[in-house]
């Protein structure tokens, strides 16, 4: 679930080693492949800051890289990238699983996700949402980092439970020149190292996490803890994710230094599977029980012991996921309305699964009131103390 797919521009790139359009496996950290994707364009840089992000005995990601040309401009570079819808730019990744045995799953295109042509959407995010179906996969976009309005307006023209939006840029230090570039990198790592902290499982958020290897972003966002007024809680309402400065001695900043990012949430339409935890989480119970099932195909006939065998084992899978508390609960069910004589016959039967994601805690409300039987238990306690006094 967390090998990346990153597609972008390199034209000092080798081109032995980085053919246009070819998905190419590396990990993040070989310095051979870094030299060899040289310093022009986007993928270095990239790469730079997923690396910047990681944890803990972590040395290095999975990474698929997909390289296109550069063009004259954004737009006949960002077209590069949508590429003809078959086998170039973004289709690219769909190779990667039957060439390199490494299926990308957290893709981002720095640089190409924000430009739009009015009152459009932007076409690699256009393109995304059916890349990222095939390959059941998520991909962190940037939003145009200029203003709250724009970030909006950007946000308005995605409608995919894929898209994982977020805004604005960073600011790095590349040979002590202060420089702009994009955060969905920086982002993806963060969910590298998140998943990687959990064991591999996808289902927590990347939220309140500390972003490293940065000096800032590149427009200061207002954000309280108490009040949804400021931009900061808009835009996290309109399903933005935001990079935010820690405050020292301010309680109601979301850290105390440091910068951190704060984002739940995808882009889709349905509020049933609005976090992107939930969604990516769903889709390692799907490739889970895919790995798990297939070793029953064409080996075993049906019968009663068959099918009890995949239920157990499909029980096995949910109570461990369960236990660890990556879902809340579950439920399987094979049922006569969903199986007749006749599908059995072919070879064919349904069983029925329900799972409940846990969901990111994102609202903590605390009613504050004033205790009365406070009073009323310091003045028993005083006639115990005193009594009654006679002259």
């Amino acid at each position: 679930m967390s090998v990346v797919g990153l597609i972008g521009t390199a034209d000092a790139a080798d081109a032995a080693v980085f053919p246009l359009d070819t998905p190419v496996f590396m990990y993040s950290d070989d310095a051979t492949k870094l030299t060899a994707l040289g310093t022009d364009g986007t993928l270095q840089d990239a790469l730079i800051l997923l690396n910047n992000q990681l944890g803990e005995f972590q040395v290095a990601a999975k990474v698929v890289v997909v390289r296109v040309a550069e063009g004259v401009d954004a737009d006949a570079t960002i077209a590069n990238i949508v590429g003809d819808g078959i086998t170039t730019g973004l289709n690219a990744f769909l190779d990667a699983g039957p060439t390199l045995a490494a299926i990308p799953r957290l893709l981002c295109a720095p640089g190409y996700t924000s430009q739009r042509v009015a009152p459009g959407a932007n076409a690699v995010c256009a393109a995304l949402p059916a890349v990222c179906e095939k390959l059941l996969a998520h991909a962190v976009v940037d939003g145009p980092a200029t203003s709250e309005q724009d970030a909006i307006d950007w946000r308005e023209t995605m409608a995919s439970s894929r898209l994982i939006p977020v805004d604005p840029a960073v600011k790095v230090l590349d040979e002590g020149v202060t420089v702009v570039q994009p955060m969905s990198p920086a982002v993806v790592g963060i969910g590298v190292r998140r998943d990687h902290e959990k064991q591999g499982r996808p289902f927590h958020s990347w939220a309140n996490q500390p972003m490293q290897g940065i000096i800032g972003p590149s427009r200061p966002i207002d954000f309280s803890l108490t009040d949804g007024a400021t931009e900061g809680q808009r835009l996290l309402e309109s399903n933005v994710g935001v990079l935010l400065r820690g405050e020292m001695g301010v309680e109601s900043a979301i850290a105390q230094g440091g910068f951190v990012f704060v984002g739940t949430d995808n882009a889709g339409i349905d509020d049933l599977w609005r976090f992107y935890n939930v969604t990516r989480g769903r889709d390692y119970i799907h490739l889970m029980l895919l790995r798990t099932l297939r070793f029953y195909l064409g080996r075993f006939n049906i019968t009663g012991q068959t099918i009890q065998a995949v239920l157990n084992t499909m029980e096995t899978g949910l109570r461990n996921l369960k236990a660890d508390g990556d879902i809340l609960g579950y439920q399987i069910s094979f049922t006569r309305d969903q199986n007749s004589a006749e599908e059995l016959r072919q070879g064919r039967f349904t069983i029925n699964f329900a799972a409940e994601e846990a969901p990111v805690l994102r609202y903590l409300g605390i009613q504050s009131a004033r205790y009365r039987p406070a009073l009323d238990e310091l003045l028993d306690d005083l006639l115990a103390r005193v009594g009654t006094i006679q002259g």
